[in-house]
This record gives structure tokens, sequence and C-alpha cells, in this order.
């Protein structure tokens, strides 16, 4: 098998791997991926935890074979083990059929674990099994069925720190982390910030085909003072949006700071020691965090619609201002028309249902994909559709 350099997975795979930090993990990658050894991959949300897993696999003896991704956190728990190891016809109300799990779908190939950290105690037990000799059975069978996977596992919570309150096994954890490969964020490989910059421009303009008259250097500066505590996710996001908002012009620093500034004002404080315009997350979980975007971004949805609607309403209303009623009468008419718009305004709550039904068309009923276009977990996404009944 070709022994690839750094260079060629950075290429082959699109990874950055300027900083030293990168090129140490793609140096383990590349001395991991030729054997079928688990390895538990760790870092925080957005530094790329499954671009190394698909690299790992394309790079291994099973790159012919399928990789399955599997998100824990999105799955509801009472049905992860039917996800998983499969299901037979009749095992509960609603098995109709009989149906293979991820497990069997990956046979002889590779299966991916993103936030194993996520799995209910119950299910750890039946997947350390499945670590230990390939076995495992379905969902209302009592036969074990053998499989050849290679495991690939990642999580951005602190395991060992789980495994201390009891929250995950730690015969488990301690047979997962054969090899542990930990991503830094990207505020310790601050080298990679710009030729990442450099690659999401370049993607978004080819694709998108708007007019971008590039970053100014102390707009790059400003993107390498940041401590991007959403990774690389944030960083592609802040880039794109950037170029939309500010089409065929140069972004100068003040830009990039009054957008950072603007996106995390709700729930934030500053970093005065560095720069007063760069703020940083408080403790929240992902979820909250995730809820905080949607609900800005449908905030500014709903402040965009009352300034279309005013714009309409004053186009309406002043080529009627022709003495055709008296002065008193105008500003009744005026505050009903006012109350009439605020009236059909639809409510955060709409807004939101409709974002995520408009979603679920465009990827056609595909969650994991619904979830990516929306920029949310699939474990949100799971529970808005429960919760607005979907």
């Amino acid at each position: 098998m070709h022994k690839y350099t750094i260079e060629e997975i950075c290429e082959k795979f699109g990874i950055i791997g300027d900083s030293m930090e990168m090129r140490e993990v793609l140096h383990v990658v590349r001395q991991v991926a030729p054997s079928d050894i688990t390895v538990l991959i760790t870092g925080e949300s957005g530094v790329g935890k499954e671009v190394i897993a698909k690299a790992i696999h394309a790079l291994s003896n099973r790159s012919d074979k399928p990789m399955i991704s599997v998100n824990c956190g999105a799955i509801p728990e009472g049905i992860i083990e039917s996800e998983l190891f499969g299901h037979e016809k009749g095992s509960f109300t609603s098995a109709s059929e009989q149906r293979k799990g991820y497990f069997e779908l990956a046979d002889n190939g590779t299966i991916f674990l993103d936030e194993i950290g996520e799995l209910p105690q119950q299910t750890q037990v039946k997947f350390l099994r499945v670590l230990e000799n390939g076995e495992f059975m379905r969902v209302g069978s009592g036969t074990p069925k053998r499989v050849d996977v290679r495991i690939i596992a990642a999580t951005n919570k602190d395991i060992e720190e789980e495994v201390r309150a009891k929250q995950f096994r730690a015969d488990l954890y301690y047979r997962l982390r054969s090899v542990n490969i930990l991503i830094p964020p990207l505020r310790e490989r601050r080298d990679d910030i710009l030729p990442l910059v450099k690659k999401f421009s370049d993607e978004f303009v080819r694709t998108s085909k708007m007019g971008f008259g590039g970053f100014s250097p102390n707009a790059i500066d400003a993107f390498i003072e940041y401590d991007w505590p959403g990774n690389i996710r944030e960083l592609r996001n802040v880039v794109e949006s950037l170029i939309v908002l500010e089409p065929g012009r140069e972004i100068q620093a003040e830009d990039v700071r009054r957008f950072l500034s603007k996106m995390h004002r709700p729930g934030v404080h500053r970093d005065f020691e560095r720069n007063q315009y760069l703020p940083v997350h408080l403790n929240k979980s992902s979820e909250q965090a995730e809820r905080e975007l949607i609900y800005r971004a449908l905030l500014e949805m709903r402040k965009d619609i009352l300034e279309l609607k005013d714009f309409l309403m004053n186009r309406h209303r002043e080529p009627q201002r022709v003495h055709l009623l008296p002065p008193s009468m105008y500003a009744d008419r005026d505050r009903d028309v006012e109350n009439e718009i605020i009236e059909e305004l639809p409510s955060i709550e709409e807004m939101e249902k409709s974002l995520i039904n408009e979603a679920l068309r465009r990827s056609g009923g595909r969650r994991r994909e619904a979830a990516k276009v929306l920029q949310i977990s699939e474990r949100t996404l799971y529970r808005k559709i429960k919760e607005y009944g979907l």
C-alpha cells in the first residue's frame, strides 16, 4: 500500500496542516491508518474530527469497503440499539420487517461513531461486546451475529471526567482508547487560520459566484487574534457571511470585529486584555449555543420583515395623502395599519418551524443533511421535530 506523505494527505482530503500541531496529528493518522486498531478522536466541537476519521478509513486496507458514520448524540435513546445493531420483525410495535443495523452495514469496512460520549450506559455494555469479540445481537433476537468492523469513535467530551462521574464505563473507555488522537482547537494552531480563510473564501466564491474584494492584512490579523470557540466550523461560517454581507469590496479588520461582536452579543463577555472587540463565549452547552444562534437568526429575520412591511406601508400610505381625509384621521388610520401588520407577523416559534420544514424539504427528509443546512446538531433537530410534531 502506498505510504502517503503528510503533504499528500492534506491535498487528498482537503486538510489544512501548516501548523506543527496538525502535522503531529497527521503523522499519527499516517501511522495508524493501515492497521485495524481502534481509534478515539477527541477535540472540541468543530475541529474536524470526522474529516480525520474519513482520512484514516481512506488510507486503510478497508478503503474499498463502506465507512458508516453515526452520530450517537442525534439518535433518541429508545431506538439507538435498533439503529446500531438492527432488529427482528415484530421485536417492537413498529418493527414491521427485519432490519440491519449500522454495524452489519459496515461489515468489512469502518464504522465511525461520533459523539460516543452520548451512548446510554445500557448500550455501552453491548458496544463493549462488539469491541471485544465482534459479536452482537439484533433487538428481539437471541442469536449472536459476528461482524468484522474497524471502529473509530469521536467525542468533544472529557471522557475521563465522564468515567469519574460514572456516566461512561471505564472498561469501555480503556478499550476504546487504544490510540487517542487529540485534535487541538484552532486557537492553539493559529498558523492554520490564514490558509483556512483562503481555502474557505476561494471555495465559497467559486461555488456562489459572488464578487469578492479579498481580506485586507489587518482583517487577517483580526482573524488570527480571535479565539474561535466554534473552531473551524465557526471560521467557515464567518468567512462566508462576510463575503455575502460585503460583496465586491475589500474586507477590513473593523468589518470582521463588528461581525463577530454582533454575532456573539447575547450571553458573552469581552476579553479586553487582547482586544475589546473580540468576544469570548461563556460556559454553555453546545445545545444552548445552537439554540441561541437559531433564535438570533430568527430575530434578525423578524426585524427584516418588520422593516420591509414598514417600507411597503409607507409606499402605500404616501400617495393617499392628497386631502382625501382630515389630518386627524390619517394618524388613526396609520395606527390601525401598523397594528394590523404587527399582528400578522409570525412568532419566533412559527418561523423556526418554517425553517425546519424548509430544510427537511430541501434535504428530501434526510435529517442529517437538514441539520447541516440549519447549522445545528442532529440531536437538537430531533428534539425540535418532536416538539413541533413535524
